[in-house]
């Protein structure tokens, strides 16, 4: 017969913390959420993150993260995310604004 504990750290290699932080999470995009908040350390704003994970492209979401990943030395990571993604959606929104014309 196996142990409680060995059964738990098969099924969980990282332990209960990880299930009980999860254990709400039933859709990819707010475990995608949650995890762009935490890395931006900016997890009081987590239900902003998971909207715009289910509402703006990935695309879009990947860029900004990858241009405050980069960034050196930055004070708020969540405001640098949010201009950045404002910027990209400005520039699709002007582009397809030319394309009309």
């Amino acid at each position: 017969m196996q142990k409680i504990g060995d059964i738990i750290s098969k099924a969980w290699p990282s332990g209960l913390k990880n299930f009980d932080k999860d254990k709400f999470i039933s859709r990819e995009f707010q475990k995608y959420g949650y995890d762009l908040a935490v890395e931006l350390g900016d997890e009081k704003n987590k239900s902003l993150y998971i909207k715009l994970a289910k509402t703006t492209p990935r695309g879009f979401l990947e860029a900004a993260r990858s241009f405050v990943s980069d960034a050196p030395g930055v004070r708020s990571k969540g405001k640098l995310f949010m201009w950045k993604l404002s910027q990209l959606k400005a520039q699709k929104a002007d582009t397809q604004e030319e394309r009309r014309r």
